[in-house]
């Protein structure tokens, strides 16, 4: 156990001496390493230990937090009693007490990264070198950058969970650089696991990863410029879901709703989405890169159906949040680290399957954009609009992918492409990402099936065809 129990206690006590009506203790102990290969050379390692403890207490709608990498009792002690003078009441609550030890089971890794030595880690990276360097001749540089993860977490508060689990991540992201002429172009890949190193050996054909990054710069080398105009857009599976992760995902998270901050405000069980359309937020996958036993307040991770074909059931909500809201918590908090006070945030969020194929897509489209690969973008949590780079594109004419094009970027908003989906595959697959907000940056996969959207502006360099 990171921490005793008794001293847990005494923490939580500390806490709510003056007021608070809530106390919470996060304590974490986390070893990582990172390595950058270019050129086929390593260029930096990084490897590191952190323990820390985060402290949180609330009274009412507000709350404060702080953190140490103390292990000292009374340094700890103190921490809970300084963050405690910021609540005064006559009324002080009375903490339940704290249940057995309840340890995560799921999510289980055959090869910690731990026991995995640095000359294995860099022999799969130089698998993955060679494998793109030598695709072809227009491939000029090729950089790797491998990274794991094994963190033990232990959560406790005043109303009485107390829970731990340790959590195993590993990700490579292979970034292919084809240039000729001057011009240059890139492709990448990042596959990860919530896996240990078993993923690696039984998961992921790393040539394979590796060849199709080159192939993705290769082709946008020799591409056209896109076309721009308003026309139907065919968004492919995988990494495609990162326009609803970020265009409509960050809007139905509770740290936007609560503050009315979000397009989707006051709209549950209403039509949001055209009925092809259902949205899942699910924390519980196994070994997902999203994936956890718990929150980051303690509660188990939770299957969350955000859209239901097309009506709006639930928001991502934590549990101050919940307070503003009324809304019951949905196991949606989360944070990168110790330093961090937790807010809802997603997990592995994805357009769950539909009924057509990627062929009746494609044949069904008689003009308009294929993003084949996303890249990345920005969006307004507020209003929902955003703008997304596509880093490998095609022309669809006559219901047949015709011609590469590069520069392409997708201009509009959350909400309005929602109900302008009008076809939904059933190849749903799911990418890894890392994901930004208020509680740090954390690990989220993102997903959906090749779909249609009927029309989103599309911004190029070349006018409309």
């Amino acid at each position: 156990m990171l921490l005793k129990k008794a001293l847990v206690e005494s923490i939580l006590d500390a806490g709510l001496s003056t007021g608070a009506d809530f106390s919470e203790v996060y304590i974490e102990e986390k070893v990582a390493e990172s390595i950058q290969l270019i050129g086929g050379r390593v260029e930096k390692v990084t490897s590191q230990k952190v323990f820390g403890v985060g402290v949180r207490l609330a009274q009412g709608l507000q709350s404060v937090y702080g953190y140490t990498n103390s292990q000292n009792p009374e340094e700890l002690v103190k921490l809970a009693k300084d963050l405690s003078a910021s609540f005064s009441s006559e009324t002080l609550t009375k903490r339940t007490p704290l249940m057995e030890l309840e340890v995560g089971t799921k999510h289980q890794v055959k090869r910690n990264p731990k026991d995995v030595s640095q000359a294995e880690k860099v022999a799969l990276m130089q698998k993955a070198y060679k494998a793109a360097k030598e695709y072809d001749e227009v491939i000029q540089q090729v950089a790797i950058n491998l990274g794991d993860s094994s963190q033990e977490v232990l959560i406790a508060n005043s109303e009485g969970r107390f829970v731990t689990e340790t959590r195993v991540r590993a990700r490579i992201y292979i970034q292919a650089i084809a240039g000729k002429d001057g011009v240059m172009q890139t492709g990448g890949e990042g596959p990860g696991s919530g896996k240990g190193y078993e993923y690696f050996d039984e998961d992921l054909d790393i040539e394979e990863a590796a060849r199709d990054a080159a192939r993705t710069a290769k082709t946008m080398l020799f591409a056209e410029d896109c076309p721009s105009g308003n026309m139907p857009v065919i968004i492919n599976n995988k990494f495609g879901g990162v326009i609803f992760h970020e265009a409509c995902g960050h809007s139905l998270e509770a740290t936007s709703v609560a503050k009315n901050a979000s397009v989707f405000c006051g709209k549950l069980n209403t039509k949001v989405a055209e009925p092809i359309v259902t949205a899942i937020d699910d924390g519980t996958i196994e070994n997902g890169w999203g994936s956890a036993n718990y929150d980051d307040e303690g509660y188990p991770q939770q299957r969350r159906v955000l859209i239901d074909k097309g009506i709006l059931k639930t928001y991502m909500v934590d549990k101050l949040n919940g307070r503003r809201m009324n809304h019951v918590p949905t196991g949606s908090s989360r944070r990168e680290s110790y330093k961090y006070s937790p807010t809802s945030r997603m997990s592995n969020t994805f357009i769950d399957n539909g009924e057509s194929t990627f062929e009746e897509i494609i044949a069904a489209t008689k003009y308009g954009l294929y993003a084949a690969k996303m890249g990345g973008g920005s969006v307004n949590p507020g209003n929902g609009d955003f703008n997304f780079s596509v880093s490998e594109g095609y022309m669809v004419r006559d219901g047949k992918i015709a011609e590469a094009v590069r520069g392409a970027s997708l201009v509009g908003n959350g909400a309005d492409i929602l109900m302008k989906i009008d076809m939904v595959g059933n190849n749903l697959d799911r990418a890894r990402g890392m994901c930004g907000s208020a509680s740090g940056s954390i690990p989220a996969d993102v997903g959906q099936p090749t779909l249609r959207v009927s029309s989103i502006t599309v911004g190029g360099k070349k006018g409309a065809n």
